[in-house]
């Protein structure tokens, strides 16, 4: 990897809101076998071997981000995103928010991230697999990937590192589709999970809730639109730069986050 970033630097707030959100990046003591519940286990080992097995594929979501503002006021900005993705080595994000109007690229040489609002990009060479761009954006931005969690190439090692304890709900309803409810315990994070039942079981819901912070703010996703055999075309992953856009050093941290800035959403 160059020396060349993404973004500009940005506060360590945001900096450890994406550490926190970024579920896999730390190291944790592994859970005692009584404090899982085996439902739980099984269904999450499922998914996680579903999505691991699936070559490639699309996904839209919508996410709802939570801050609380030092009045004790919480608010919930919310976004959207389109993901597409083929192992080892292709992927794109498309994000849109109150404020971010982005796409990332990744080919397998190359992270691209493009700002459409300012008609800017910035790379960084990076030769890998999609793990090493998640992990990669991540670590320059401080920014959470939208369930990033979900895209590695072994889901259920990232998702379960760190769990103290888990419970299988039951069942319940995601947009009419019938789901399992997974709820699981770490040490700073609380997450639930909730996955389509049956023989597909593609995650619907995901939800992340940082429960040592005041207000508790919760991260969630909604995944719909599931295609598992999409027709990704040639040039899909690679970066074209649009007539007039300007290649920068690094982008501007708003191109990418949900609210302006993490100062004037705590004010």
């Amino acid at each position: 990897m160059n020396n060349n970033h993404l973004l500009k630097p940005i506060s360590a707030g945001a900096i450890a809101l994406g550490v926190t959100l970024g579920m896999g990046a730390i190291a944790r003591a592994p859970a005692q076998a009584q404090d899982l519940d085996p439902n739980a286990t099984e269904v999450l080992q499922f998914m996680s071997d579903y999505l691991a097995a699936t070559e490639a594929f699309s996904v839209n979501a919508d996410i709802d981000f939570e801050v609380v503002a030092s009045t004790g006021q919480k608010l919930q900005f919310s976004s959207y995103a389109s993901l597409v993705m083929q192992r080892p080595s292709g992927l794109y994000l498309e994000r849109r928010g109150a404020v971010a109007d982005a796409e990332l690229f990744f080919d397998g040489s190359q992270i691209t991230l493009l700002g459409r609002r300012i008609n800017a990009y910035a790379q960084q060479a990076l030769t890998g697999t999609v793990d090493d761009a998640i992990l990669a954006v991540e670590a320059e931005t401080g920014l959470p990937f939208p369930g990033a969690d979900l895209l590695f190439a072994d889901p259920y090692a990232v998702l379960s590192e760190g769990v103290e304890s888990s419970t299988y709900v039951g069942t319940a309803y995601i947009n009419g589709v019938e789901v399992h409810h997974l709820a699981f315990r770490e040490a700073e994070v609380d997450w639930q999970l909730w996955v389509q039942t049956g023989d597909v079981p593609l995650p619907m819901k995901y939800v992340i809730t940082t429960k040592w912070l005041t207000g508790a703010p919760q991260y969630e996703i909604r995944l719909r639109d599931w295609d598992t055999s999409p027709q990704i075309g040639d040039a899909r992953f690679t970066f074209t730069a649009p007539t007039g856009a300007t290649q920068l050093e690094a982008l501007p941290p708003s191109e990418l986050e949900d609210f302006t800035s993490t100062e004037e959403a705590q004010s």
